[in-house]
């Protein structure tokens, strides 16, 4: 499968903040969309178009006619209730689950899985740190794996979810060791991870000491007590109140 070239233009290698405090839409190079509630926002994620990948018609486009399908031939248990905790139409839900069966079918997705996901859309990088960390933030019971359950609903989050549950996700990513706290080190491995997944092509162009200072930028302002670590509360107000990591989350999607 190809990789998706248009991820490696859309984001500055980090999921929150702008180092260069640049407005998006006039960064130079950068391909830059507003996300939308629509099928073609949720084919731009490349979790969506790897499950999908076996299951569209051959010689169809990118966007509508991939969730297009003719033919449902696996359908999840429960799905009324996925469409009631999703903001998944029933035929998404359908598709997505055709896909994911396809794909894993033992109904589970592992950590090797999502590695080769990344390794193929970003093949400029070493992606394998960060989908470690992704894995891991799908994979909230800590078991090992993903059911499909799991992975539509973050995907729900993710995509089509509000800024407030948006950031609440991001803050679970964040939190490495779920202990409710996020520290220095841990948002600086987050931070390294995505500069390494996307390798050359981040914007700016990555200078070894980036990730640090970007994360002792942030850290400046979400530390409000000064107590070394990032709570959820503390987090959750910064964010909603700066104006450049909230146009900057919309980037999620992008290396999602």
């Amino acid at each position: 499968m190809q990789p998706a070239k248009e991820v490696t233009k859309a984001s500055d290698g980090s999921l929150l903040g702008d180092p260069g405090h640049t407005p998006l839409s006039k960064k130079e190079g950068v391909k830059w969309q507003r996300p939308r509630l629509s099928r073609q926002a949720l084919m731009r994620c490349c979790l969506v178009k790897w499950i999908l990948s076996s299951t569209a018609p051959q010689g169809s486009d990118s966007s509508d006619s991939e969730l297009e399908l003719s033919t449902v031939r696996h359908q999840p248990e429960g799905l009324d209730q996925l469409q009631a905790q999703t903001k998944f139409t029933k035929k998404e839900l359908q598709s997505l689950y055709r896909g994911f069966k396809n794909e894993c079918p033992t109904g589970l997705v592992d950590e090797d899985t999502f590695k080769l996901i990344y390794s193929q859309f970003f093949p400029q990088g070493d992606a394998s740190t960060y989908a470690h960390f992704l894995f891991n933030a799908f994979d909230a019971d800590g078991n090992g794996a993903i059911h499909f359950e799991d992975f539509v609903v973050g995907l729900s989050i993710l995509l089509r979810g509000t800024v407030h549950e948006k950031l609440k996700w991001a803050f679970n990513l964040y939190d490495i060791n779920k202990d409710g706290y996020i520290t220095k080190e841990e948002m600086l491995a987050i931070m390294k991870s995505i500069y390494d997944m996307m390798g050359r092509h981040t914007y700016p162009i990555l200078r070894e000491d980036a990730p640090a200072e970007h994360v002792e930028r942030f850290f400046q302002k979400m530390d409000r007590n000064k107590d070394g670590v990032v709570t959820i509360e503390e987090f959750l107000e910064t964010c909603q109140k700066d104006e450049n990591i909230m146009s900057s989350m919309q980037l999620f999607e992008n290396v999602i």
